[in-house]
């Protein structure tokens, strides 16, 4: 199955319903980068009037997410995967339309084809940027993804 970004999400509506509810959507996707974004709005602030850090991290882990979906899939491979760790900094009140760029899809492949060729599990840190409107970052995330060939 080629993954598009309107096939993931409608698989966020069954699968991530918080993420799509708060309004988290992927917009573009390809091998190297993936993009989304998500609006601040009632259903995803905090008391302070800007989005739900959480929110922000559903968005910023979905771009990370979907670039290791997309390139497991392409393997034809049983590969699972995890977030083993994630760290965050929040540099900007975050209202508006934040996007949330990963740029990482070239490293994976490397620790997808590890894994397959050994059977042991890799881990790779991807990092995803959110911006607002006005392009100024407002967060900047870090996940390590573990991926394994299922036995």
């Amino acid at each position: 199955m080629v993954v598009t970004a309107s096939k993931f999400n409608m698989f966020s509506f069954f699968k991530l319903p918080a993420a799509w509810w708060c309004g988290v959507r992927l917009r573009t996707l390809d091998k190297n980068m993936a993009v989304v974004t998500v609006r601040h709005k009632w259903i995803n602030q905090n008391p302070f009037n800007s989005m739900f850090w959480a929110v922000q991290g559903m968005a910023a882990e979905l771009s990370t997410g979907a670039l290791m979906i997309d390139q497991i899939e392409a393997t034809g491979k049983k590969i699972s995967m995890l977030v083993a760790n994630n760290k965050a900094n929040f540099s900007k009140k975050a209202t508006g339309k934040i996007t949330f760029t990963c740029e990482d899809g070239h490293s994976i492949k490397e620790a997808l084809d590890k894994t397959i060729a050994t059977g042991e599990g890799q881990t790779i840190w991807m990092k995803s940027v959110g911006v607002n409107e006005d392009g100024v970052v407002v967060s900047t995330f870090h996940f390590e993804w573990t991926v394994r060939l299922k036995k």
